[in-house]
Formats: structure tokens, sequence, C-alpha cells
């Protein structure tokens, strides 16, 4: 599953992949288009003869899951005077990253905190100086690094700064051990640096130079240039990039490129209605979807021109989807409920008790795993309104089936694991423990801002709108 977004240089802009400086959003009703990272995302198989040890699967992985441990990500006592400007103010969990036993924890003030899983504590914050505002965090598998893009003060928060520094040396409580990416880059306002997980491949748009360059995720080393004249937005699909250029009259040109080098796969023109807003416009494999307002969503075949028109009435505008590129199938959520699609347009299967809690459907509290599974922050339902108001639970389903396979909420989880070692000193004993928890189960599930699964250790990591990090295990 490929890993996009947007996200401003300004301090309260959203946590997202792109990250354009000083606007919130960009290109066409971005806020629609397929806001993935956000979640780390990653390609996904669907196999049919795996259904059903999916589904096994999934319900032994979260069987007797627990709140273990509980993080504090504000500043501790005595912290150095240079730190406490921005982190003398509490503020929600916007982002969480996991990789190699350590959590990083993203808060909105823009300060981004590590813990390490295997010694319980606090390693380090990333944030290097008194002005920087961490924008967001992206963990680069392909040489196992953290990514930061700050904004700085000292630099009316204009230009976008991105810095890796490799997990070995963050676990060493070394955050300042990495080095600056791109300092030849100016990626200031509209310009913007856009990761790609799935093509490990990373986008810089120069405004000043009007200059897309694609750069190596592994090595950072740059492969090719695109001239930026009229292009007015650029899409990546697996081992293809699609350029949207400025819509002329009732058509918009559109060029595919080869994402490995570049050269010219496809160029054509697509018809439009005029006056009327494009509100999709996206390469799906070999699949362009383009949507308008009031209009049928359009799925063209750019390898045979065969069209497929899907009624208004049927697929009505998501306010966000994800691409599942493997399986072929498009996740749309709308009014906080979850709907998968196939590449023809066909309805493939809706979700079981499963309805978000955002209706905005906010990327940060849905997360999407190897297994297939989606686990979401949803709305509970209970007879006491009240409640039900103030906290709500993560639920895993199935993404193919549509079949919730297991909760974590007030009612089916407890505080702390019990000891089952006839007395002697385990992890489960509170005596022991490097961190104190002083939230409920309750209280762990209210106002959850931020989501993250780690499936290398079976962990998921909730973060609330005080600044707590929570971690669940069974």
């Amino acid at each position: 599953m490929e890993a996009r977004g947007i996200a401003a240089a300004s301090p309260r802009a959203r946590n997202q992949l792109r990250l354009v400086a000083n606007k919130q959003s960009v290109g066409i009703n971005e806020g629609l288009l397929n806001s993935v990272k956000m979640l780390q995302m990653r390609e996904m198989g669907s196999k049919p003869d795996r259904c059903f040890s999916l589904i096994s699967d999934g319900r032994e992985k979260f069987r007797n899951i627990f709140l273990q441990e509980e993080y504090d990500t504000q500043y501790p006592t005595g912290l150095s005077a240079t730190m406490v400007t921005l982190l003398e103010r509490q503020t929600k969990v916007i982002e969480i990253v996991s990789a190699h036993g350590v959590v990083f924890a993203l808060l909105e003030s823009g300060i981004c905190a590590a813990f390490s899983r295997d010694k319980n504590q606090r390693i380090c914050f990333l944030n290097l100086s008194r002005d920087e505002v961490i924008r967001t965090i992206f963990y680069n598998k392909y040489n196992d690094s953290i990514i930061t893009v700050s904004v700085f003060g000292s630099e009316n928060f204009s230009s976008l700064k991105c810095r890796t520094t490799r997990i070995q040396y963050i676990q060493r409580g070394q955050p300042d051990a990495g080095f600056l990416l791109f300092e030849s880059e100016s990626i200031k306002w509209p310009s913007y640096v856009e990761f790609n997980d799935l093509n490990a491949k990373l986008l810089t748009y120069s405004a000043q130079d009007r200059i897309y360059k694609v750069f190596e995720l592994r090595n950072y080393n740059i492969l090719y240039s695109i001239s930026g004249e009229d292009v007015q937005d650029i899409k990546m699909s697996p081992g293809l990039m699609l350029l949207i250029y400025t819509i002329a009259g009732s058509h918009v040109p559109l060029k595919i490129l080869s994402i490995a080098d570049g050269s010219v796969v496809k160029s054509f023109n697509h018809l439009l209605h005029r006056r009327r807003k494009v509100v999709i416009l996206e390469l799906f494999n070999e699949k362009l979807l383009v949507k308008q307002e009031n209009e049928n969503l359009q799925i063209l075949d750019v390898r045979t021109s065969e069209l497929i028109e899907v009624s208004e009435n049927e697929f009505v505008t998501p306010t966000g989807f994800y691409f599942l590129y493997e399986s072929q199938l498009l996740l749309t959520f709308r009014d906080r409920t979850v709907a998968v699609w196939n590449s023809g347009g066909d309805l493939v299967t809706s979700y079981e008790d499963h309805l978000i809690w955002h209706p905005d459907s906010k990327s940060n509290i849905i997360c999407l795993t190897n297994q297939n599974l989606i686990i979401s922050y949803c709305k509970v339902h209970s007879n006491d309104r009240q409640e039900a108001q103030k906290a709500g639970s993560v639920n895993i389903s199935n993404i193919l089936t549509g079949k919730c396979l297991a909760k974590i909420n007030a009612g089916n989880t407890h505080l702390l694991k019990e000891c089952e070692c006839s007395g002697r000193r385990c992890n489960a004993s509170k005596a022991i423990r490097a961190t104190e928890i002083t939230s409920t189960v309750q209280e762990a599930l209210e106002n959850v801002t931020a989501l993250f699964y780690d499936e290398d250790r079976n962990e998921l990591y909730t973060g609330s709108k005080n600044g707590l990090l929570h971690v669940w295990s069974n």
C-alpha cells in the first residue's frame, strides 16, 4: 500500500506525507485524495485461501489484550531550559511510528519523543533546538532510519528541513547523530517534499525553480528531474507516475511516466464537464479514477482505453480512501463507515460494527496491516449515552470480509495483566514497573488521537489528547 499525503510547514498543519511549505492543502481537493500515510501503510496481499486463517490469526492476536504501559510525552522535571518553551504546553499526540523496539510519538506542538520498549523508558526527544517544530516523522525501512521534517522559528516556519537518523543512534540516545537531506534544495512555499514508501522514492518540488526531483529512498541519490511547467500535481502508483497538467477548457492533459527512469509511457487528454470541480483524479495501477462534483465516477484503463462509469448514487464521493494495490481493491471512508470496491467499480463489502470515531475519517486513528486487518478508533454501542460519547473502542476487522474480529474497550480488558507465577516477581508486577499507569482503561480509550500497530511485536500503541502514549499487548 502506498504511503502518501500532505502537511504544511505551518505549525498547525495536518499530519501527512507530502509536506507542503506553509499551506494546509494543495492540488485538486486534496482532502479527498489518497491521504495515505499518514499511516505508514504497506502493500497488502489478498489470497483467497488465506481468508480463514487470517480471521483465526486476527482473533488470536488480539485475544486477552491488556493495557501494558503508559508513557508521558511531556517534559520531565529538570529538563534543560532550551526545550522548555516548546514542551511546557501539553498537547495531543498526532502521530505514532514504531521500529526496532523504539516508539516515536509526535505531538501537535511539534515535539517528538522516542521510547524504548525493551528498556521501558523514554530515550530522548528528536527536537535538536528550542525553535524546531517537527511536522511529521517517516520510517525509512530501506535503511532503518527515521526522517523528521521540521520547520524553524528562526525561518518563520516557512522552510522545510529533512533530517535522517539511524534507529541505532536513537536507541543510544544520540538524536543528533543524523544528517540533513537535500540541503541544496529550496523547499519554501509552495514547495514540498513527498515520501513514497511503495516505490522507495522521494519527490521534491522547488517552486522557485519549477522543478520536480525524484530521489532514491535507499541512499537519497537523485534519479532524474521533471519540468514543472504547467504541472498541477503528481500522483504515484506502483511503477508509474501520473503528471496532471493545468485544466484546459473541457479536458485535462495527463502524462504517465515510468517511475524508475522518468520516461514517458503515455500522454493523453481526458474530457471533463465544464465548471464541475474535480474531487478525485488518481492513478490506481493502470486504472485512472476521475470524479467530479455531482458526476459519475469514471474508471479508465490507460492501456486499453476501456471506460467504466459508476453512478453517483452508488459511489458517493468519499472523505478518504486507500489503495490496496496487490488485491486491486479500493478502501473508502464516508460518514464514519468503511466500504471496499474493486477496480471495476463494484461494491465488494461493507463493514459490520466499525463506525469510525471522526466523521472525516482522520487517518491517524486508522491503521492497515500486512495481515489484511483494519484497526480503527471507533464509536461504541452503549445504552449509556454519556459513556458512549466519552470513550471509544479500538476495533479490529478483516478488510476482505468486513467481519469484526476483536475489540479493545473498557468492557473486555483490564488495567494490568494478573501475575500467574505464584508470587515471583515478573513484568506484570506493579512493584518493578519502569513506568506508572495512571489511567484506567476507560480513561485510556477517551480522546484517542493517534494509533499504530507494530506487527513485529504484536503491540498496539494509542496516543491521547493529553499527550499520553499507551501500550496494549497480550
